[in-house]
């Protein structure tokens, strides 16, 4: 721990943390420490942490809300970027709207609502902030983040700055260039559609219906476990074969919606994980269906 306050103390990248434990950073609320914390203020600091964490050779990752990773109870060895609260601006520039990385859904989906702009009603709900949804292409009830996309800001593994047009981020299901490239969101360019009022409302008011009625939004989880099999729906594949409620420990397969896996009380990522193997091999038993963890499972010795 010494070699990185040696690093890190004193330099202009922000507040740092050590030996943060990753559960109070995750939509989990599971996993055990990482080694350093560190929550830049602006691009600058960004790019500052990225060149002491090259020069020293340290492994690390970019992490926003946490909503999409299931952490190992024994943490991360690594240095850990936060890119939240910290890095939330959002505006609008004339027909874009546009927003760093740590900005969440929710809050970009109702500036772009309130100003009666189309496009953001579908994924509004979505419990992740916009560098997490680029990154992973997130999408709800047809809309991707591909179909609302203008450019994308990132630095790249030179730590360089440059932006990327939609048709250059090779958007696909769950997946996108920031992933092959490791490369880092600070920003992003939503083209903006003027619609009616009315209608806007009246479509977030569905979808967010649609989502409060059938998720389980109320315990800790990382929302949809499992990609979509092609032909399939993970969540009715899991019902049918009778795993709805089925649990380990404190780790459970949610009774409202089998797509999901909640954490009842104080589940480890152990738990989680033997949840996932076990409605995996079931599935695959009963149906012949791979399910691919949509989930990102990180960290351990």
């Amino acid at each position: 721990m010494n070699i990185y306050k040696q690093v890190f103390d004193g330099k202009n990248i922000g507040e740092i943390l050590y030996d943060e434990p990753m559960k109070n950073h995750t939509t989990f609320k599971i996993g055990g420490n990482c080694d350093v914390m560190i929550f830049p203020q602006n691009e600058e600091q960004i790019i500052n942490s990225l060149q002491l964490i090259k020069q020293n050779d340290f492994a690390y990752r970019i992490i926003g809300n946490g909503s999409n990773l299931l952490v190992s109870d024994d943490g991360l060895r690594e240095v850990v970027i936060k890119l939240h609260d910290n890095f939330n601006e959002i505006r609008i520039d004339g027909d874009l709207l546009i927003a760093q990385s740590g900005a969440l859904l929710s809050s970009v989906s109702k500036l772009a609502i309130n100003n009666s702009y189309a496009g953001f009603e579908a994924v509004s709900g979505i419990p992740g902030d916009i560098g997490g949804a680029i990154t992973m292409n997130a999408g709800a009830y047809g809309t991707e983040m591909k179909d609302i996309v203008h450019r994308v800001k990132v630095i790249d593994t030179d730590l360089k700055v440059k932006y990327l047009n939609c048709d250059e981020m090779d958007f696909s299901y769950r997946h996108s260039r920031v992933q092959d490239e490791k490369l880092v969101v600070l920003e992003v360019e939503f083209i903006l559609k003027k619609g009616d009022q009315k209608e806007i409302l009246d479509n977030f008011h569905d979808y967010t219906e649609r989502r409060t009625s059938k998720q389980p939004l109320e315990l800790p989880s990382c929302g949809s476990v499992f990609k979509r099999p092609e032909g399939h729906f993970a969540g009715q594949l899991i019902d049918e074969a009778g795993l709805r409620g089925y649990r380990y420990n404190d780790a459970m397969v949610s009774e409202k919606h089998c797509g999901f896996i909640v954490n009842v009380g104080d589940a480890k990522c152990s738990d989680v994980v033997a949840v996932i193997e076990h409605v995996q091999k079931v599935v695959f038993e009963k149906f012949n269906v791979k399910l691919e963890p949509e989930v990102r499972i990180i960290g351990g010795k």
